[in-house]
């Protein structure tokens, strides 16, 4: 078999055989085959498709590239998160503390941030003394006697997925359907999990910029897990503004925790019991998702959602206290208000561009090695539907110092459209696709 004659097969449209395909993914990972080949491979993928036999089959043989978790020492249902990405998204602190107060076991693999999107990794980070670099005796353990564990992604878990990534955001070839669903499930299929719940952002914020591309991208990635024979549900949700107002590492989590206190009602808490109710139901712990969201809502008002967050943070070497006491995680030096100078009804925030500004703050890495200030970012005080008159703060940013402040400040204007006329919220929760 040879690379070269694979490569012109789905150049010219032809449907690759599973072995083709496995081949492919094996050279490519154990570097017989080059990057300049497989370039060419993304390419001919990108512009001729793959139809879901093939995209499962790229799937499995990403899954196989390297070690799978073996989650059977775990008793009861385990169930994973996943989001395509967004600014402001803390939706992981929230929704499996939650779930895990109701039973089902949360077993979870995150990565960190990079560029304008934020990562669970960091944001855990925050908590004095986390480690999210445990072992897999201490991760299934945890999860075993906590009801859940979230951790770092190992280097022996997917390798294909990690090396045709790098590839892709380098040839433009990170915009196809195919090659998006086969690097999201053999991750999430590698992690081991029964239920596999999907956040998939659209948006401006998001990389599906469409409702469409999004419905798309979700009805491919919950037909992948099923023919993969995991229950799986994709949640479309909106991501043309920040998702809550927090966008900084520690600034969501305090976010975080005040939804799981009962403070902070609005489109964190629906889109969290949304994904909650999935979970609750595919993994048969409630009837239907009225049943589902009054049981996640019981959590929250008994303190046991709160409750369990602080035995994550214990059980990998965290301080639990500062569940309960947000002043002991990091605070930035300067806090400085962003002051609109216009007036009007918000009629769009680019979530994108908020994002960049907590990373030109020092809250988001612009290449892998970057160091992040877990406390900087912005509190945003106005979203959209809301009225701004002039002098009103838009949002309290936290520096480092003053002049990344003040430039903070002067950008964050910048990502808001404010108009006369009275503004409609749009739909938050776009589709559910089981």
């Amino acid at each position: 078999m040879r690379m070269t004659d694979i490569i012109e097969k789905k150049r010219d449209g032809g449907v690759l055989s599973t072995e083709e395909i496995r081949f492919m993914v094996k050279g490519y990972t154990d570097g017989s085959i080059p990057d300049y080949q497989m370039s060419a491979m993304l390419m001919a993928i990108l512009l001729k498709g793959m139809d879901r036999r093939e995209t499962l089959d790229l799937t499995m043989a990403m899954v196989d590239s390297g070690e799978t978790l073996d989650l059977s020492r775990i008793n009861g249902v385990k169930a994973d998160k996943h989001s395509t990405g967004g600014v402001g998204d803390k939706t992981s602190l929230i929704l499996c503390p939650m779930v895990a107060a109701q039973g089902v076991k949360i077993a979870k693999m995150s990565g960190r941030g990079l560029g304008h999107t934020g990562g669970t990794i960091d944001k855990l980070e925050s908590f004095p003394g986390f480690n999210t670099g445990i072992s897999e005796e201490t991760f299934i353990n945890n999860v075993n006697e906590f009801g859940i564990a979230i951790a770092g992604q190992t280097a022996d878990l997917d390798p294909a997925d990690k090396k045709m990534y790098a590839l892709r955001d380098v040839t433009g070839t990170v915009p196809s359907i195919p090659l998006i669903v086969s690097s999201i499930m053999s991750k999430k299929l590698a992690a081991g999990a029964d239920v596999i719940v999907l956040d998939v952002k659209s948006g401006s914020g998001s990389f599906m910029k469409t409702e469409e591309a999004a419905h798309e991208l979700a009805e491919n990635l919950t037909a992948v897990g099923k023919m993969a024979g995991k229950k799986t549900v994709a949640v479309i949700t909106d991501m043309d503004e920040p998702l809550g107002n927090a966008v900084g590492n520690a600034l969501e989590v305090k976010e975080a925790i005040a939804v799981l206190k009962g403070e902070v009602k609005g489109e964190l808490l629906e889109l969290c019991l949304t994904l909650g109710s999935c979970i609750l139901t595919e993994a048969g712990f409630a009837a239907n998702d009225a049943e589902a969201r009054k049981m996640l809502l019981c959590g929250i008002e008994d303190g046991t959602a709160l409750k369990k967050l602080a035995e994550l943070v214990e059980g990998q070497k965290g301080d639990p206290k500062a569940v309960y006491d947000t002043s002991m995680l990091p605070e930035a030096k300067v806090k400085f208000e962003a002051i609109s100078k216009r007036s009007g009804y918000v009629k769009h925030i680019s979530a994108a561009d908020v994002g960049l500004v907590s990373m030109h703050l020092g809250g988001g890495r612009a290449t892998k090695e970057s160091e992040i200030d877990l406390s900087v970012g912005v509190m945003l005080h106005k979203k959209v539907g809301d009225f701004v008159e002039v002098g009103e703060s838009l949002g309290t940013i936290h520096a480092s110092d003053l002049a990344k402040a003040e430039e903070a400040a002067r950008l964050l204007e910048n990502c808001y459209t404010l108009v006369p006329e009275k503004v409609e919220k749009p739909k938050f929760i776009k589709g559910i696709v089981r």
